[in-house]
C-alpha cells in the first residue's frame, strides 16, 4: 500500500520515533513524505522514503494532488494544533481524503491503531477500491 507521511515541525520528531517503533509493517508498504519529514524518518529508521518537496515549496500540494488521484491508500499526518495558521492545511488533507474514502490520521493515536489495522488486514478492502497499490511516480 501507498502511505503518505506528514508532520508539523513540532510533530516530526514525533513521526520519526512513530516510525521506529512501527518499521516493521511501514517496510512492507511504499512510503512517501514531503522532503524534511521524509528525510529525517528515512535517515533515523533506514526505512525507504520517497520525499516530495517541502511544504514552503509545494510539497503538500503534490501529495494532495496523489490523494485526490485516490493513489494512497493511507495518510498520516501529525498535527500540531497549536499552530492555528496551519489549520487550513489539515482541513484540506483531511477533505481530500474523505473525498476519496483514504484513511487518514491527524495524531499518534489515530495512526496507531491505522497502522496496527493495516498488518491485520483490516486495510485490505483497499486493494479492492485502488487496485493498483503499485508505487506511484
Amino acid at each position: 500500500m501507498n502511505i503518505a507521511l506528514m508532520a508539523h515541525d513540532n510533530k516530526k520528531e514525533l513521526m520519526v520515533q512513530f516510525c521506529t517503533a512501527y518499521a516493521g509493517i511501514l517496510s512492507q508498504h511504499n512510503l512517501y513524505a514531503t522532503n524534511t519529514t521524509g528525510h529525517q524518518v528515512s535517515e533515523a529508521t533506514g526505512l525507504r522514503v520517497h520525499c516530495f518537496l517541502t511544504y514552503a515549496h509545494g510539497g503538500n500540494q503534490q501529495i494532495g494532488a496523489r490523494i485526490a488521484y485516490n493513489e494512497f491508500d493511507m495518510v498520516l499526518f501529525f498535527n500540531d494544533p497549536t499552530q492555528t495558521n496551519m489549520a487550513g492545511e489539515v482541513s484540506y488533507i483531511s477533505r481530500l481524503c474523505d473525498m476519496s474514502n483514504i484513511p487518514f490520521a491527524s495524531n499518534i493515536a489515530t495512526a496507531e491503531m491505522l497502522v496496527l489495522g493495516l498488518s491485520r488486514g483490516d486495510l485490505d478492502w483497499r486493494s479492492i477500491v485502488n487496485p493498483s497499490t503499485r508505487p506511484i511516480a
